[in-house]
């Protein structure tokens, strides 16, 4: 079964947008549509896509409105998309913290390599060039594969939901440094999550009792009391042989 990497598509243009959508599905993305600026701020606060395609000129708002808004609480890929080429227009898209700006009408290989590169440098944050570049992420026993969205424990599939998944994931491309439990919910269920990290704690459990050896006792994942969670280092993990 494919897993696919979920985009937000927001074109107004119900043509394009059909061309695009088909285009993106047989490239194996799931795809959720939005015509609107105010429909895309909450469709990405409700779905939490992987990468989204900005449409800039929307029929009720600036584009640069809903990168603005998504860049308060998240640093996913953002690729904007106009008709216009003026200098000063895509300076100004890429100064909002856009990932990328492109003039349509885009050919399919542009736009296809344009989005993995995007996705790419969201890996680059580790520091680790191998991630980076190939999409994996080896911590002691542990790899993280983001192409095939999931975890092995010494070659072996842990079976991680995607939910749990996208925990492990988030934490190890800032492996090291400590996120808090409103930063993660944020980036994995959007800013209306609430409060609550109930379903965190749990989904923490569940993760623990797939790649631990011990989950009363991790050496992958630690809690930082009353703050959050951290993921080890691939030098701390060789270090402690784990």
């Amino acid at each position: 079964m494919t897993v696919r990497q979920k985009v937000l598509l927001v074109e107004c243009d119900k043509n394009l947008c059909s061309e695009l959508s088909a285009l993106l599905f047989e490239h194996d993305y799931e795809v959720l549509v939005a015509a609107t600026g105010e429909e895309a701020i909450r469709m990405t606060f409700s779905h939490c896509p992987e990468i989204i395609l900005l449409e800039r000129d929307l029929p009720d708002m600036d584009g640069l409105e809903v990168l603005t808004s998504v860049r308060k609480w998240s640093l996913l890929p953002v690729i904007m998309m106009s008709e216009r080429e003026e200098e000063e227009i895509i300076a100004e898209v890429l100064d909002a913290f856009a990932d990328d700006y492109v003039v349509k009408p885009v050919g399919t290989v542009e736009l296809l390599a344009r989005m993995r590169t995007a996705l790419r440098h969201t890996r680059t944050l580790s520091g680790d060039l191998q991630f980076a570049n190939e999409g994996k992420m080896v911590v002691g026993r542990l790899t993280i594969d983001y192409n095939k969205f999931r975890v092995y424990v010494d070659e072996e599939d842990a079976g991680l939901t995607q939910n749990e998944f996208r925990i492990v994931g988030l934490l190890a491309r800032y492996a090291g440094k400590v996120l808090s439990y409103r930063q993660i919910m944020n980036e994995l269920w959007g800013p209306n999550a609430g409060t609550d990290n109930q379903i965190l704690r749990v989904n923490m459990t569940n993760i623990r009792k797939k790649i631990e050896e011990d989950a009363a006792h991790p050496k992958y994942l630690f809690t930082e009391n009353g703050v959050g969670y951290r993921m080890v280092t691939k030098e701390e993990a060789a270090q402690w042989n784990v």
